[in-house]
């Protein structure tokens, strides 16, 4: 049986046009519901991506509107991470690269629901885990050959982590979403998408971070749409689109300091 969308349409049908596609995206919010697997083709997830992206670019036009309006009246705004920082080749890979592959598959590589996508998640975060309590144990030796040995503790840890994850994702390739966690889907849905918002606040200075919490609102909203891509096009589609919008930041950032 074909999954059904809160539109009533079926999962595996493609939308036919970009106000389609906004239209099963803003239903999806207003009702999540997982599919047992994502099963719409990778041409439509493609297209599906390129029409959330101009969403999302038209959601933050207006929310940076609004933030100019704000520094207008006089209102000090928290400066990021990236405020004053010389942008090279380095940084632009880790934030459109590294971080989208990162932070989807942390916070919705597991909304799939599917066990081995779960395992995989729990055996990437113990061996990350393990990997920083070997290194923290070594830093309390004094000598090189200390460091050495919580390093190479560390590697093998990270190693063990990714190969039981690989193991995880390999036998439970075949097991679709568990019916449990496709009743409580909204509730995980919303979470992730929470966690992923207030993750950004790092982004800022600890004794600034209350402050910014209106700025982490990007985030939370570019959040569901990574969420909707992800359990109906599948993992790729939501990197993809998170390494848009990182994309598209950092290509602001730097043309706004090139014009300083």
């Amino acid at each position: 049986m074909d999954a059904i969308t809160t539109s009533g349409e079926s999962a595996v049908t493609p939308a036919m046009t970009m106000r389609g596609e906004w239209s099963r995206f803003l239903g999806f919010l207003r009702r999540p519901v997982l599919p047992t697997r994502a099963p719409l083709p990778q041409v439509a997830g493609l297209i599906a991506v390129l029409r959330l992206f101009a969403l999302d670019l038209l959601v933050m036009s207006g929310l940076l509107a609004i933030a100019g309006i704000v520094i207008a009246t006089g209102v000090d705004m928290p400066e990021t991470a990236l405020a004053g920082m010389d942008i090279g080749p380095g940084i632009v890979f880790a934030v459109v690269v590294l971080a989208p592959l990162a932070e989807e598959i942390a916070f919705r590589g597991w909304l799939s629901g599917r066990p081995g996508h779960l395992l995989a998640l729990v055996a990437l975060v113990g061996g990350g885990l393990s990997a920083t309590l070997l290194l923290s144990a070594a830093g309390f030796s004094y000598g090189a050959d200390a460091l050495e040995t919580g390093l190479a503790a560390m590697a093998l840890g990270t190693l063990g982590g990714a190969l039981l994850a690989l193991v995880a994702l390999y036998l439970l390739r075949r097991r679709e979403a568990m019916r449990w966690f496709q009743r409580c889907f909204p509730l995980f849905f919303w979470a992730s998408t929470l966690a992923f918002s207030l993750v950004h606040l790092f982004n800022f200075p600890a004794d600034q971070m209350a402050m910014a919490l209106p700025l982490v609102l990007p985030q939370l909203v570019t959040g569901t749409m990574l969420g909707y891509l992800r359990v109906h096009y599948g993992l790729w589609a939501s990197i993809m689109l998170h390494a848009l919008h990182n994309g598209a930041f950092i290509s602001l950032v730097l043309l706004a300091s090139s014009g300083a």
